[in-house]
């Protein structure tokens, strides 16, 4: 992507065109760097299997089973988790001494994903006719029809009344898009100097508490339309054990300290304008309990059959612990992973290299520090129809 001009910034109208994950398979590459995402989710497939026991299944269906994966993002956790998912199934069905279905699985994400590299990592298809047993035994092959579904999950993605079960990880923490209030300079709400809500003004937070409200609510419209009666949802998002929303736990440290720190040296060196990094701000929400039940409550059409704060762990998985600069590279690489390709969109790739450096340095001088202190907290909920 080529530099932008100084007066140049992200609308939000632009965000859900750029944002994604880093694709490709290069070092900052989600694909490269998601190995905790993934350690997370295989904490937590207990929970998800629970989920799914609750999925009512019909004998004799002539329609496909169908599971859906909302911000699938690039790399293999997702062909992983959908995998579990169907094999867990299909176990159900066994059980029962019935013949499965056809499976579908859609992934979906911003038309911004990288679809291509997720599609290079799906196995290929079983061969049709295959038995049940073989396709639970088969690792190197897949049991389902694969598509890519491009838009956003705060809108309708699906026919009314088509998916069976809807899985989301690590994705609804990330807003549709920044309030308008936290960049408009004559706002309370203004977030002036900083580039996250971590230790921002109370109104700032409350702006993106706001905007985490409606955009969930939004999601939850939307499903209730798609899902089945029948069917079950299982989601994933960041969680603050703070009940002050400025206080944004894990996210708070990933973006509210050497992350910003960086932004300010580029200030201070002259090479960007304060202006510049003030209209700049990570579209990130770690919500509380309270924040998700609340939605979920006046949404009305879901039943939640499991809400609680899980402890995810460190995002920073690293070879040597002991080795500052493969901790500080870990760090650098955790940012951009996530956020590179809109810093890249705001200030150019040369100055967005510029920033990640920073941020690698000062992580590299806090790496003790970042291991004990950065943890991941995760709202997880099990959520099927309201009776």
């Amino acid at each position: 992507m080529a530099p932008m001009g100084d007066n140049v910034v992200v609308s939000n109208m632009e965000l859900e065109r750029l944002l994604s994950m880093k694709g490709g398979k290069g070092e900052a590459s989600y694909a490269n760097n998601s190995q905790a995402q993934a350690i997370h989710a295989r904490s937590m497939l207990h929970l998800l299997r629970e989920t799914l026991d609750r999925v009512e299944l019909v004998e004799g269906r002539e329609v496909p089973f169908v599971v859906v994966d909302l911000g699938c993002s690039c790399g293999s956790n997702t062909i992983n988790v959908v995998d579990v998912m169907i094999k867990h199934v299909m176990k159900r069905y066994e059980a029962l001494g019935w013949q499965p279905p056809e499976f579908s699985a859609f992934f979906s994400d911003l038309p911004s994903n990288d679809f291509n590299t997720l599609f290079q990592l799906l196995p290929p298809l079983a061969n049709h006719g295959v038995s049940m047993e073989e396709c639970l035994a088969a690792d190197n092959h897949r049991s389902y029809f694969a598509a890519g579904v491009p838009g956003s999950f705060y809108r309708r993605l699906f026919p009314a009344r088509s998916v069976d079960v809807f899985h989301s990880a690590f994705s609804l923490h990330w807003l549709s898009q920044v309030p308008e209030s936290v960049v408009d300079k004559r706002s309370s709400a203004y977030n002036k100097g900083r580039v996250f809500i971590h230790g921002a003004d109370e109104s700032t937070a409350n702006a993106y508490k706001k905007q985490f409200q409606t955009d969930l609510a939004g999601f939850l419209m939307a499903r209730s339309v798609e899902m089945k009666r029948e069917g079950s949802m299982f989601l994933v998002c960041l969680a603050r054990t703070s009940v002050d929303p400025t206080d944004q736990g894990g996210a708070g440290l990933l973006f509210g300290t050497h992350f910003q720190d960086a932004w300010d040296d580029l200030v201070q060196e002259g090479l960007i304008s304060q202006e510049k990094r003030d209209s700049f701000n990570i579209p990130v929400y770690a919500a509380s309990l309270q924040d998700f039940k609340e939605v979920v409550e006046a949404n009305g059409s879901f039943t939640i059959d499991k809400l609680e704060v899980f402890k995810g762990g460190s995002p920073l998985v690293v070879n040597q612990p002991d080795d500052a600069r493969e901790v500080g590279r870990a760090l650098a690489n955790s940012c951009r992973t996530v956020s590179g390709v809109l810093v890249d969109a705001h200030i150019g790739d040369k100055l967005s290299e510029e920033l990640f450096l920073r941020v690698e340095h000062r992580a590299t001088s806090h790496a003790k520090e970042l291991l004990e202190k950065l943890q991941f907290f995760h709202i997880v909920a099990s959520l099927s129809f309201a009776q």
